[in-house]
């Protein structure tokens, strides 16, 4: 599970959303890039009791105030300030942050100095929390210094006056002294470039004059070119003495990273025992109650000092401090999370499981359940709740006849009548639930994650427990139907046998997907409704992902996405949402990505379709003047999709000078494929949004208009650099090899390459390796069951591609299953079809990973789009709707010139002196 969606589940129960919108101050208009703001007023924040009293003080006079997302900025109206520079942060706790902030002010607002700071208790909550980025954590205010004298200057007058006060230690910079103050160098203004994978990101200058990436690692370091200040060394060499030479235990491998410290593996060197040590950060990593990861190590202490001595949990070998930070040290317990099993093992990991399969994964599960209720009875007996039970905190023995559990930091005692202050959640208890009952509830939702793991849906509605009930029992026909009824009941908090407990409620207007057109228009029902055309950041809610620069925009996660899935499967025009479009686009935010998926060019293609061609050339226009040829490789946000939209905007808009430009990216990717594949351009990646199948589907469609066989000679060596990135399991399926894990999905991996290879296979049909790899990768597409919904990481995509591919042996029966499958995740939304996102923590409405990619996958399964075609994703239109020829002759080539041509330099993937130099 991703930790990092847990947080943007705390502001909405049904979709993701920037955490800011907890507090009743950030319900203002947000503010964007592109130089739209619309300031709150100091009375406004007054009247929020969460606000600090600081920020609630008057504008100065001849200063700027405007709020940019969690912060609140001040700078003096007048005068030249330096782009980037050696930059303070100051740390604060909840309790002291006003004293800080005032702090702040008083120094530099007398001095001139520019600075900003979170205005809110709640932000600055966030921001400290458990799973919060390690690499803003702590960061109250911002301060920036004119020049190095100033930087000192204010380190010894307002350090000093602050020495002492307490705050999160900020690990991307150097701490000054004691106190809550810190330094890193960085920028001051946002400028960006394009990083070593080809991504859009902050920069600053470097000694060259040149924009590099403006790294914020979770470790301070200095930047190549820059000099430390010599005031600055003792506070380096300082930090430099903290180390663990000194400790018994030689930590080898780090286990688990979150805000409030790391979990490491190791061995007692003084009798070569293994061990584990956690470690606390004080006053990062704050739970519900506002716990610090310290005050959380010492509960777990105390709880297993309570529990010492019973076989279902770690013994206690340590506790010490070191440098401020707490460290637990226990046993390291032999065996594998019961997580783990199911990605190896899980019997519908297959298009038809067999039958033994089914019965032996049933008797494993409920024998499972049975260890785990005995040992959560035995820690009942010892008057603890363990308070958050889940597949990752229970350790089951390498014999399997055995388990134990971990991570004792929410257990508490049964008197002290607990609340949950943290929990998985496809686990958590309802606030009615109290002391052993939020254990038992936790045990009620493993008697269905062990058959299908899906319970992260009930965060969004716990009525869904039926309906998983009603799938465990279709898929595992020897599953006592009490076990799974009672699960029911105690999720619902309703007896068993009742209607809402025997698994066999359905919601009368969220239609099964093959049930088109009724389907269609019942998740079409469900995007308009939660259309939010007053707000800036986004349109329709989905991933996390939208909320970063720009991506409130795009086809992935943004409203281009949408509206793409809308107008493909025969939807009404949603003119509402193309004005927004057009509006968040004049002029876009500005580091908005450059890419297809994740930027500016899809969606020009999405105005151009509707239209709009004016604003989709200008956007292409503020592409191609950016230094676009260094972009990475891929589909998502490389060349690969920049040079297939720069192809279909100059057919849309008449420009042929794009074609051009398309025919440079395609230069540029074939002089790639003669690069080793070492990951600096994120070309290790396989599959086709972010591997080397994105140059092939590029090759691809120029080779469709063109008619130049050598680029068929380069799609088929990106497909094979990408099929060498595939390896065969048990079955003799095909999945992408990421190293910890292999991916059947169709945006990272083998169903992407497989779609990508039907085409291929159109043109040279004996190609006799590729259709063999064709049949190996389809029975990816076929499996019985899939972690998520979504089209590129889910079985939205498999579904997708059985309605496309070509390949031999495709049945209808195989679609309809795909399509069956698909309901197992719908849910209802405003008398509408919807579907969860990445995590399924909440409900997307996006192309990538929600609603609208479910809807255009149905519909290339079982309806039409405009014109009669079948929905498809841009350039991926079903093969029997291109021809597998292209023109001959002149007339395919419009008026740019044909890759083959001399000056393009493509012809056999070679160098040639005519190519544009990079």
């Amino acid at each position: 599970m991703d930790k990092r969606y847990e947080i943007f589940c705390l502001a909405d129960p049904y979709f993701y959303e920037t955490p800011d919108r907890l507090s009743d101050s950030a319900s203002r208009t947000a503010t964007d890039d592109a130089g739209r703001r619309s300031d709150e007023s100091a009375a406004d924040r007054s009247a929020d009791p969460g606000a600090f009293p600081v920020a609630c003080r008057p504008v100065p006079d001849g200063w700027r105030q405007t709020r940019s997302g969690d912060w609140l900025e001040l700078r003096p109206a007048a005068g030249e300030f330096p782009l980037q520079g050696w930059k303070i942060h100051a740390s604060a706790t909840l309790d002291n942050a006003d004293e800080i902030g005032s702090a702040v002010w008083d120094h530099c607002v007398p001095r001139g100095i520019p600075f900003k700071f979170v205005p809110h208790r709640t932000l600055l909550y966030l921001r400290n929390a458990k799973y919060a980025g390690r690499g803003t954590s702590g960061k109250f205010a911002t301060i920036y210094p004119a020049d190095e004298a100033q930087l000192e200057s204010i380190l010894r007058e307002l350090g000093g006056s602050l020495e002492g006060r307490p705050g999160p230690y900020i690990l991307t910079d150097l701490r000054w002294r004691t106190g809550p103050l810190y330094v890193r160098y960085g920028g001051f203004a946002p400028r960006f470039c394009v990083d070593g994978q080809g991504r859009l990101v902050p920069a600053v200058e470097d000694a060259d004059g040149r924009l590099v990436p403006d790294r914020k690692d979770p470790a301070f370091r200095v930047p190549d070119g820059v000099t430390l200040p010599a005031f600055l060394r003792p506070q380096l060499a300082a930090r430099d003495a903290a180390t663990v030479r000194d400790l018994p235990y030689r930590i080898e491998r780090a286990l688990h990273f979150s805000n409030g410290g790391g979990v490491y593996g190791g061995t007692d060197t003084r009798d070569g025992s293994r061990v584990v040590l956690k470690e606390a950060r004080p006053h990062a990593g704050l739970a519900a109650d506002g716990a610090d990861a310290v005050a959380r190590l010492e509960r777990e202490k105390a709880a297993l000092d309570r529990l010492a001595g019973l076989p279902v949990v770690p013994a206690v070998r340590d506790w010490f401090e070191l440098d401020g930070h707490r460290f637990l040290v226990m046993e390291e317990l032999a065996g594998q999370t019961l997580n783990s099993f199911f990605a190896r093992r899980h019997p519908l990991l297959s298009s038809d499981p067999d039958p033994e399969a089914l019965a032996r994964h049933t008797e494993w599960a409920l024998r499972m359940h049975r260890l785990v209720e005995e040992a959560v009875a035995a820690v009942h007996e010892r008057g603890i709740v363990f308070n958050d039970l889940h597949m990752f905190n229970i350790m089951v023995a390498p014999d399997e006849q055995s388990v134990a559990l971990l991570d004792f930091e929410a257990a508490a005692l049964a008197e002290d009548d607990p609340r949950q202050i943290v929990a998985h959640p496809g686990f958590i208890a309802p606030a009615d639930r109290t002391r052993y009952e939020i254990d038992r509830y936790a045990l009620a939702c493993l008697r269905l994650a062990l058959f299908v793991p899906m319970t992260t849906l009930l965060a969004v509605d716990r009525a869904k427990a039926a309906h998983l009930a009603e799938i465990a029992a279709e898929q595992f026909p020897g599953i006592p139907p009490e076990f799974l009824a009672e699960a029911v009941a105690t999720i619902e908090g309703t007896a068993p046998g009742t209607a809402a407990a025997s698994g066999r409620t359905r919601a009368p207007d969220a239609p099964a997907p093959e049930d088109w057109p009724a389907s269609r228009d019942a998740m079409v029902r469900a995007i308009l409704a939660s259309a939010t055309p007053e707000r800036d950041d986004r349109l329709f809610p989905g991933d996390v992902a939208q909320f970063n620069d720009g991506g409130g925009l795009g086809l992935a996660h943004g409203a281009a996405g949408v509206l793409h899935a809308l107008a493909e499967t025969g939807a009404a025009r949603f003119p509402e949402g193309e004005e927004w479009l057009l509006r968040h686009t004049d002029p876009p935010p500005r580091g908005t990505p450059l890419g297809l998926y994740d930027g500016l060019p899809g969606v020009a293609c999405v105005l151009a379709r509707f239209g709009h061609t004016k604003r989709a050339l200008e956007l292409t226009e503020r592409v191609l003047d950016e230094k676009w040829q260094r972009l990475g490789s891929s589909l998502h946000g490389g060349l690969a999709g920049l040079g297939l939209a720069l192809e279909q905007l100059a057919d849309d808009t008449g420009e042929r000078r794009l074609h051009s430009a398309a025919v440079e990216a395609a230069q540029v990717l074939a002089r790639r494929l003669d690069e080793p594949d070492d990951g600096t351009r994120g070309v290790n990646r396989a599959g086709l949004l972010h591997g080397a199948t994105g140059s092939a589907l590029l090759f691809l469609r120029l080779y469709e208009r063109h008619g130049d066989p050598a680029l068929l000679d380069l799609a088929d060596r990106a497909l094979a650099r990408d099929l060498a990135h595939c390896v065969q399991d048990s079955a003799g399926t095909w999945q992408v090899d990421e190293g910890s894990r292999v991916m059947p999905y169709l945006g990272a991996g083998s169903v992407g390459i497989g779609m990508v290879l039907d085409d291929f296979l159109g043109h040279r049909p004996d190609h006799e390796g590729f259709a063999t790899a064709r049949e190996g990768i389809l029975p990816a597409a076929r499996m019985r069951y899939y972690a998520q919904p979504g089209l590129f990481q889910g079985r939205a995509g498999m579904l997708l591609h059985l309605s496309r591919t070509t390949a031999p042996g495709v049945t209808e029966a195989d679609r309809k299953a795909q399509l069956t499958g698909l309901g197992w995740y719908g849910m209802t939304y405003q008398g509408g079809l919807a579907f969860p996102g990445d995590q399924m923590m909440r409900l997307s409405m996006d192309l990538a990973t929600g609603t609208a990619g479910c809807l255009l996958a149905t519909g290339a399964a079982v309806g039409s789009g405009a014109g009669g075609t079948p929905p498809s994703l841009p350039f991926l239109a079903p093969p029997a709707h291109r021809s597998a020829t292209p023109p001959p002759g002149p007339a395919a080539r419009d008026s740019a010139p044909a890759p083959g041509d001399p000056q393009t330099g493509l012809r056999g993937g070679g160098r040639t002196e005519a190519q544009p130099s990079l």
